[in-house]
């Protein structure tokens, strides 16, 4: 179990239930804890290697290799190494944090996120340099987490590194989906829209894959280096004329889409030995945290994994249900605990004030603040499964009925913050944060209902 006392907020401290929620959040990252995520799908009986439906006779395979990116890296190459015992021979580790200890013979590489660097574009000719190695009879692992997309990148000819970021940042700022944002990633690069099976294609290639995507696309997570991509550049066009961003990102960008040079697709030959298992995701946290809040007294309930949208009008729609079971104790009877995962966007409403500093959990909260104003006996919280939302180094953040109350006696005006995209002030003002600190996975967001 993840150490709730991670989990700290006046809120919490003031409710007589706390605890029991504080415990309900630390079940949900346990779930999504990327080693035992490995562990459960990688076994090694005598000579014959197990993932999922599979099986790998190691005396006949040749080298092994294990490339791992994302934020859960570090913990799932730790794990798998330790399985494959003497088979291991090499690979790359390719994170935001550096690792405290060494992690076999990996090569460790700090790299960029959100936003690509230098370093994601040394990580991705390192990885390709690798992949050119393989041979027939070589086994690869990947491992792929949340932050893989810009971890690793190596931009299709004519595309600069500071297209790419360029590209990313308005994507940002437009309040594109994560599965919009990759849709044009896996065009752009030559690693991601499967571009990695590709290279590695004589190679034997084993992805083991936490989603931070809702759904769990193989496609949109990571930009799917090791998955058929099922959009086209043409789809990739129409994502650029739909926020209006043609005329401000650089002409190479637009210039490589129209060329259409497409990625592979269902059926391609270069999957023919490639194993995909999606090993973590939101709903596995989602379904564990319901039977941590059962064991709490609470009655619990899953409203959705998919949640989609502009954050803070998702908050005022949790808001409206968190009101219906406080007064008519419905969907849910009290005490009550929905929950629900996904992930929202944040459009910037004052770019020009760039004052505003937040992430899409703690908006989501800020937006909810009003229509749960004056209610007893409620709370909502939000949590990013990987401990930091937006570029804060907050989770999430909570409310209550006493919240909007409270604020005001501070001189908060939630017009004000929520205009200027500005939740990390609001909720820091009132101790109302939730700062766990980086928790080395990430299967996207939750938000808790309360009613007690």
């Amino acid at each position: 179990m993840v150490d709730i006392e991670k989990f700290q907020a006046f809120s919490l401290r003031a409710c007589q239930k706390g605890r029991g929620v504080q415990r309900i959040m630390a079940a949900a990252l346990a779930a999504a804890d990327p080693a035992e995520a490995v562990r459960r799908t990688v076994k090694c009986d005598g000579n014959i290697l197990k993932v999922g439906g599979h099986s790998y006779a190691l005396d006949e395979v040749g080298r092994v290799f294990v490339l791992a990116v994302g934020k859960a890296a570090a913990a799932m190459a730790g794990a798998l190494i330790l399985l494959l015992d003497n088979k291991f021979v090499d690979g790359i580790l390719v994170t935001k944090y550096m690792p405290s200890n060494p992690i076999g013979t990996l090569k460790i590489i700090q790299s960029g996120h959100p936003v690509p660097d230098e370093r994601s574009l040394y990580a991705g000719g390192q990885v390709a340099d690798l992949l050119s190695e393989m041979t027939e009879d070589d086994l690869v692992f990947c491992l792929f987490s949340g932050g893989s997309s810009a971890l690793m990148t190596l931009p299709v000819e004519g595309v600069e590194m500071a297209d790419l970021q360029a590209l990313t940042a308005s994507l940002l700022v437009c309040g594109a989906s994560i599965a919009e944002i990759n849709t044009l990633r896996r065009h752009l690069d030559r690693l991601k829209g499967g571009g990695l099976a590709r290279l590695a294609s004589q190679a034997h290639v084993v992805s083991l894959i936490l989603s931070d995507v809702v759904g769990d696309p193989l496609e949109a997570i990571a930009s799917g280096p090791t998955a058929p991509d099922p959009t086209t550049c043409a789809d990739a066009l129409r994502i650029i004329a739909f926020y209006g961003l043609r005329s401000t990102l650089p002409a190479a960008v637009v210039s490589a889409l129209e060329r259409g040079i497409e990625t592979p697709k269902p059926g391609d030959d270069c999957f023919g030995k490639v194993q995909n298992i999606i090993i973590g995701s939101n709903i596995r946290s989602a379904q564990a945290a319901l039977t941590q809040a059962r064991r709490e007294g609470f009655h619990p309930l899953l409203l959705t994994t998919h949640i989609q949208g502009e954050a803070s009008q998702a908050g005022r729609i949790f808001a409206s249900i968190l009101r219906q079971v406080a007064g008519a104790g419905q969907p849910a009877q009290l005490p009550a605990c929905l929950i629900a995962g996904g992930e929202t966007t944040v459009a910037l409403r004052s770019l020009s004030a760039g004052s505003g500093r937040g992430g899409r959990n703690q908006e989501l909260a800020l937006g909810a603040v009003n229509d749960l104003a004056g209610l007893t006996g409620v709370m909502l919280v939000t949590l990013a499964t990987d401990g930091e939302d937006g570029s804060t180094d907050a989770a999430g953040a909570i409310v209550t009925g006493d919240t909007l109350q409270r604020a005001q006696a501070l001189g908060l005006d939630i017009y004000d913050h929520l205009q200027r995209n500005d939740s990390y002030a609001f909720f820091g003002a009132l101790d109302d944060l939730l700062k766990p600190g980086p928790t080395g996975t990430n299967v996207n967001d939750l938000v808790f209902l309360f009613a007690f």
